[in-house]
């Protein structure tokens, strides 16, 4: 793949990702998959705290979107931040049998994103 269609792909992810963030983790946490995306057990302190963590991510993913050469730093921080945080959680979730289904909610997400987010980076400082 060209890096200008790199980029233009890129631009949609951050989008795409951006929305998921401000709009989407709440109702998954809260009614649509509570299994598979919140932990127990339930705080809702805790759901407050990582629905405004990941929302405020969101929206500043959503703003990269507009020009993500300058905003290298942001992404590469979603990146290696997701791959973390998922990593903890399948560890936890792999030792804690009631968490087991985040092994195929939030979890898998976070990889998802990281692993969209690097193959979209451009390859070349350079990038149009």
């Amino acid at each position: 793949m060209d890096e200008a269609r790199r980029l233009a792909y890129l631009r949609v992810a951050l989008r795409v990702f951006g929305i998921f963030l401000v709009v989407g983790v709440y109702p998954l946490m809260n009614w649509l998959w509570p299994a598979g995306w919140a932990w127990e057990p339930r705080q809702s302190e805790y759901e407050q705290m990582i629905t405004g963590i990941y929302a405020t991510l969101g929206v500043f993913l959503f703003r990269a979107a507009r020009d993500p050469l300058a905003n290298l730093s942001l992404i590469r921080f979603t990146i290696w931040s997701s791959l973390v945080h998922g990593g903890i959680m399948a560890v936890q979730a792999g030792h804690d049998h009631t968490e087991h289904a985040n092994l195929f909610g939030d979890i898998p997400a976070l990889f998802a994103m990281a692993a969209v987010l690097w193959w979209l980076l451009p390859r070349r400082a350079s990038a149009p």
